[in-house]
């Protein structure tokens, strides 16, 4: 496991970090196969044979490419979805939201097996990224209770409209989740955005260092914050309509909600 906390406002030691940690915790073979970095190497490092700096890694895994692409400060992430080689599908992701994946990929990879409850952060921590505050989980069997407790595990770590628009997104699930039973895709629908979607975001965001979250910008003008605000909005989107839905008993409008969800938030994680 890697002994080095990853910084993220170096690009190249950040890049440079990742691809070492990859390399330290799978086999040989495995990284040779699944890992590929590209590197601009000036007259200088040709000269000094130094291999380069690092401008994008990718790794490939089961139908996916994760791409990371570094331009100046900047961080691009994305990830490709490959059948039979060709690109079906794609998403530009959030850097916290890349990592998190990312690292999960590469401890399957690795044949690490990491806690049910804390599986995110454990990976990311394979990888020397310290996860800051609370492991958050929203557990099946105890569902109610663990979505209660769930604002309070984050209050003060997320800027405080988020951690509002949490508030109304785990009031709207509280009261959604006991009325869901006609059917078990519903079910289940509602059910993944309590126990996978919310808590998986808000685990992302916290996967980056405190102070780079609050200041970084991305190369959209987009930021950490924003980009956390924007998908707690689309869960309170999301989760509204669930809840009138339900009241209505309209099982058609959560299956739609429940396949955009696993859209936006699920079919590449």
């Amino acid at each position: 496991m890697p002994g080095h906390v990853l910084a993220l406002d170096d690009p190249q030691a950040f890049l440079g970090g990742l691809v070492e940690a990859v390399e330290s915790v799978v086999s040989r073979e495995a990284a040779q196969s699944a890992l590929t970095v590209v590197r601009t190497r000036s007259f200088a490092d040709r000269l000094a044979l130094r291999s380069g700096s690092i401008t994008s890694i990718s790794l490939a895994t089961r139908g996916y490419i994760m791409e990371l692409t570094r331009t100046g400060q900047n961080y691009t992430a994305e990830t490709r979805r490959v059948v039979h080689g060709v690109v079906v599908s794609r998403r530009i992701q959030t850097l916290g939201e890349w990592l998190q994946a990312f690292a999960g990929r590469v401890a399957v990879l690795a044949g690490v097996a990491t806690d049910a409850s804390s599986g995110p952060a454990d990976a990311l921590r394979l990888l020397g990224i310290s996860v800051s505050g609370p492991l958050l989980s929203v557990r099946r069997e105890n569902m109610l209770p663990d979505l209660r407790t769930l604002p309070f595990k984050v209050r003060g770590l997320i800027p405080e409209e988020a951690s509002l628009a949490l508030d109304r997104i785990v009031e709207l699930l509280l009261d959604t989740l006991p009325r869901v039973v006609a059917g078990f895709e519903l079910k289940t629908n509602a059910e993944r955005t309590a126990t996978v979607y919310l808590p998986e975001t808000l685990q992302a965001y916290l996967a980056l260092p405190t102070d780079w979250a609050r200041t970084h910008v991305y190369a959209d003008g987009s930021t950490p914050e924003s980009a956390l605000a924007s998908q707690l909005a689309m869960l309170e989107q999301a989760a509204s309509q669930m809840h009138d839905a339900a009241l209505r008993g309209d099982a058609d409008v959560l299956l739609v909600n429940g396949r955009f969800l696993t859209y936006k938030f699920g079919d590449l994680n």
